[in-house]
């Protein structure tokens, strides 16, 4: 079983924040695991549905990171205030 330690940042509001790259991070560290714990030789896992599954998180990581690339990208946006 994976532990995970993941920061939190206030927000302007006071509301936490997750950074996305932790977020994704563990998506992907989930997604590793569950596969791996599918290689074991217990037969009521289907490892077709693990595989899919672990799928699906890559995909949703994958589909954060190019949204913060694009929010990042964007002028006016978080890249062009380092000047």
């Amino acid at each position: 079983m994976i532990q995970v330690t993941i920061p939190l940042i206030p927000g302007g509001d006071g509301i936490p924040l997750i950074p996305a790259d932790h977020v994704t991070a563990l998506l992907r560290t989930i997604a590793v695991d569950w596969v791996r714990s599918a290689d074991t030789d217990d037969p009521s896992v289907d490892r077709q549905t693990v595989e899919s599954l672990a799928g699906v998180l890559d995909e949703l990581a994958d589909s954060i990171d190019v949204e913060c690339i694009a929010l990042a990208s964007a002028p006016g946006g978080p890249a062009s205030d380092r000047g």
